[in-house]
């Protein structure tokens, strides 16, 4: 698809299709379009500054309505399988829908030694889902963006389709399965248990003798080990994630724009955009299954009970 170079130079091209459809309040008094709003008023940013200026409470629409979008989308081809499923040999979307089982719960298996009947559901929504949201950014760059603002009347819609090209998106799932360590480090070591494993490691604190003395400082260094390695999961699980599809995207977008520059740089960008259309269905995959596999590992490590000291 052309970049829309119309009313848009190059710079500001890349800068609207990275800047996600805001929703939030502006302040009474704020100045826009040359008015001052006479109350707090709540609105769709017109502006990449208007969505800073919204804040923290402010909603990406559009990565929320695809992530939550395709979550329905898969749990409708999953329920659709589940209903045809049967004990003959299986053919067409039910052996797709199989294989995918079958790698994740061997996946899961050869990664988690405990027992749990939510590990691998959880496993099998985070690949299915982190793919899904992965594999927008193969449909280029400027089909759903332009049916989005003629659909709405706005030429300037801001309109994202990748849900894992905003750190929202992927941060939230990075703490979600951070809560999920808590809780059920909580439910199989119980809440002493959990807080032993922040004060009590790496470094058991001496119980007897003048050591005991120096048993505070351990304690309070432990704890600051262990919470700065509890946080820096969530953390580099949903920057990691977030970092290799954004560039990604950028790479896309900048392929785009070379069909603006005459016929043969758009035919070497044709070129260019179908090589790493394919390369990227490795990255789109190899990302969920990364997601997939550390959010089991995490769970592994909640379930663990370690041999006291």
């Amino acid at each position: 698809m052309a970049a829309n170079g119309e009313s848009l130079t190059s710079s500001g091209y890349i800068l609207h299709h990275l800047q996600n459809l805001t929703y939030g309040k502006l302040p009474e008094g704020y100045i826009r379009d040359g008015h001052v709003l006479a109350h707090d008023t709540w609105t769709f940013a017109h502006t990449a500054q208007e969505a800073t200026d919204m804040g923290f409470m402010a909603l990406h629409i559009d990565s929320l309505g695809w992530g939550v979008f395709l979550a329905v989308f898969i749990s409708l081809i999953f329920f659709s399988v589940a209903k045809k499923a049967n004990s003959g040999v299986p053919s067409g979307i039910i052996n797709f829908v199989e294989m995918v089982v079958e790698f994740v719960d061997s996946t899961v298996k050869d990664t988690f030694p405990h027992r749990s009947r939510y590990v691998a559901p959880l496993a099998l929504t985070i690949f299915t889902w982190v793919f899904m949201m992965n594999f927008m950014d193969l449909i280029p760059v400027d089909w759903l963006p332009l049916l989005a603002a003629k659909l709405t009347g706005d030429p300037h819609l801001y309109f994202k389709v990748v849900p894992t090209t905003d750190p929202n998106v992927t941060l939230g799932m990075g703490f979600t399965v951070f809560f999920l360590m808590i809780f059920f480090t909580c439910k199989q070591k119980g809440v002493m248990g959990f807080v032993k494993e922040l004060t009590c490691h790496p470094f058991a604190p001496p119980t007897k003798g003048a050591g005991i003395i120096a048993a505070p400082l351990i304690i309070v260094f432990n704890f600051v080990l262990e919470t700065i390695s509890w946080i820096a999961k969530p953390i580099a699980l949903g920057l990691r994630l977030f970092g290799n599809m954004y560039a990604g995207e950028i790479i896309f977008i900048l392929i785009a724009l070379m069909y603006g520059a005459g016929m043969a740089l758009g035919l070497f960008a044709g070129f260019l955009q179908l090589g790493w259309a394919i390369f990227h269905i490795l990255v789109i995959t190899l990302q969920a299954f990364v997601f997939m596999v550390l959010t089991v590992v995490y769970m592994s490590m909640a379930f663990d009970v370690h041999e006291e000291h």
